[in-house]
């Protein structure tokens, strides 16, 4: 099961609504896994891998930008690896995070 699905299904069971893929940016193609009210939500697949595009130096860059963009237009955003999903700890933070 992919990690982004692992982590709707745990949000459905939890009875949290939410969006996914959502694009949050005007004029720009970033897509955030989950929207939750004003909380965007992405899922870091890939960080243990051998060569895991997120470490390259343009995907750094491309992530800190995506989230650095979220930040100024008013957005709350939670970043999670695939152990932070399949331990709970994900959802535990989304339910912590979501309403405040």
């Amino acid at each position: 099961m992919k990690l982004e699905d692992e982590l709707a299904y745990q949000l459905d069971v939890s009875g949290i609504a939410y969006e996914r893929e959502y694009k949050a940016i005007p004029g720009r193609r970033y897509r955030y896994d989950f929207r939750i009210g004003n909380l965007l939500i992405e899922v870091q697949g890939g960080v243990y891998q051998y060569k895991p595009s997120h470490t390259s130096s343009s995907g750094i860059r491309r992530d800190c930008e995506k989230v650095d963009l979220a930040v100024a237009n008013g957005y709350k955003i939670l970043l999670f690896t695939s152990d932070m999903v399949q331990s709970g700890w994900a959802l535990r933070m989304i339910e912590e995070v979501k309403d405040v």
